[in-house]
């Protein structure tokens, strides 16, 4: 899913999760089901979700726009202390293998 009409941010989340072999199917009802209201009422509307084809298999990677460090690290606070956020936590731990995140700027071109 992307969100293509999404307004450009300033700072983007960039986050990979590498999912347990023939798992991403129960990663990805885990995660519909507990983790996006919880990122929805907390991060806003996300800028897309992806699954790996080439390269590295078993992927899930999704981003998230910030206008700025502090809107970064209030919403981000704001998901980490939701009550439902421990749910999701507990239900896809022995899914997720490895998680990378970056948080990179937009950088002016021309």
């Amino acid at each position: 899913m992307t969100m293509s009409n999404a307004p450009m941010k300033a700072w983007v989340d960039h986050r990979v999760y590498t999912i347990a072999l023939r798992k991403m199917p129960e990663f990805l009802e885990v995660f519909h089901r507990l983790a996006m209201p919880v990122l929805m009422d907390t991060l806003g509307h996300p800028l897309g979700f992806w699954t790996s084809v080439v390269g590295p298999q078993n992927q899930f990677i999704h981003l998230w726009g910030y206008d700025d460090l502090a809107d970064y690290e209030r919403r981000c606070q704001a998901r980490d202390s939701h009550p439902e956020f421990p749910a999701y936590l507990a239900a896809s731990g022995h899914l997720i293998t490895s998680q990378e995140t970056r948080l990179v700027r937009a950088v002016a071109l021309a």
